[in-house]
């Protein structure tokens, strides 16, 4: 209406924008802006630049060939294997210390207690004394080899072996019973005390 200025063809014309006032050379103190940047958006983040230790492990990560990775897990397993080997943890002595902190102090069996000894009996082919040493190692070690298997195959040659659902249900199933299992074997009745190593 009044005082408007109108255009022949659409009605009131765009007001122009307000200026900008120009950036403050002088730099504030931290305090008085919000975000880490005076002229940064809101809610902008800023990403920290990785440590030099960490660049140089991603760029060995990505020069490396593909099968490297898989073939350091399995140098490790394989010094886990070669120490049970070598240890031979089924021959201590009676009045030996046992090397497990847990039950240096306590004389309870920890939940991996046996662990060694039922590898060894496994890797002897031994599987009745391997499941009296550690049951729940021996239910799990058929699982856990399968995929390792299928997650070096498909990191070192990319196939994709048919893959094995364990469900989060499944895993909380199986940590609950590996719960159990460590405090049936330290009661001091029968029939818990067979389960004692």
């Amino acid at each position: 209406m009044y005082g408007e200025h109108v255009t022949s063809v659409d009605g009131p014309a765009a007001q122009p924008a307000p200026p900008i006032p120009p950036a403050d050379p002088t730099p504030a103190s931290p305090a008085a802006h919000p975000h880490p940047h005076p002229h940064w958006p809101a809610g902008a983040v800023q990403v920290a630049e990785p440590d030099r230790f960490t660049r140089f492990v991603v760029g060995l990560y990505d020069r490396a060939p593909r099968w490297a990775v898989p073939l350091a897990a399995l140098g490790c397993v394989g010094v886990g294997v070669a120490y049970a080997l070598v240890s031979d943890p089924t021959r201590a002595a009676p009045d030996a210390l046992p090397t497990c902190l847990l039950k240096l102090t306590t004389g309870l069996d920890c939940p991996g207690c046996g662990g060694t000894r039922a590898l060894w009996y496994v890797l002897h082919a031994d599987l009745p004394a391997a499941a009296r040493h550690h049951f729940l190692f021996v239910f799990a070690l058929p699982f856990l080899a399968y995929l390792f298997v299928a997650w070096g195959a498909k990191q070192a040659f990319g196939w994709r072996l048919p893959e094995l659902r364990i469900s989060p249900k499944m895993i909380g199933g199986f940590l609950v019973a590996w719960l159990v299992f460590s405090v049936a074997r330290n009661l001091p009745w029968v029939p818990f005390t067979s389960l004692y190593v």
